[in-house]
């Protein structure tokens, strides 16, 4: 006989795992706003440690680009600045499933998706863009973690869809 997990420790789980998603988006949107003091700073690091390791020049690398762009057009970072409020806006769709699971599995299903999405677009775009491969791998372990937690939410949702069991 199948066994069902009856109690609200289900519901509980879900609920702790899509409030932790979606604080990592907001937090992943928060810090997109400040781009350039970043890598600024992480640029210094890097300068002070004296590294030479591929990491290390492509931070060096992406500061000196975003801050040549921010100095000639500061315009450029509005591309940026929306990421970071799609990154919030999203987040914001997490609080239908956080409040009613089993309604609202449509939002687990889309952010699901999205976090497959990040694989082919990190190596499409990243290619087009010659971001280097272990950067392009460094994106996709959000989209790796990111549909793993969200897997493991729809599983119990489904289990607690078949057992009747509401938030």
């Amino acid at each position: 006989m199948k066994r069902i997990d009856h109690t609200p420790k289900t519901l509980r789980r879900v609920k702790i795992l899509l409030i932790f998603f979606a604080i990592c988006l907001i937090f992943s949107g928060v810090t997109a706003f400040p781009i350039e003091r970043q890598l600024a700073i992480a640029a210094s690091w890097t300068d002070g440690s004296g590294s030479q390791s591929p990491l290390a020049d492509w931070i060096r690398r992406t500061y000196e680009g975003v801050h040549e762009t921010n100095e000639r057009f500061p315009f450029i970072a509005y591309g940026t600045d929306w990421l970071a409020f799609a990154h919030l806006v999203i987040a914001l769709a997490f609080i239908g499933p956080i409040r009613d699971p089993v309604k609202n599995i449509w939002v687990i299903e889309f952010g699901f998706i999205a976090c497959v999405a990040v694989l082919p677009m990190a190596f499409i775009a990243g290619e087009a863009r010659e971001i280097p491969i272990f950067w392009r791998l460094i994106d996709c372990t959000f989209g790796v973690a990111g549909g793993l937690v969200l897997s493991i939410c729809y599983y119990d949702i489904k289990r607690m869809e078949t057992a009747g069991i509401k938030a």
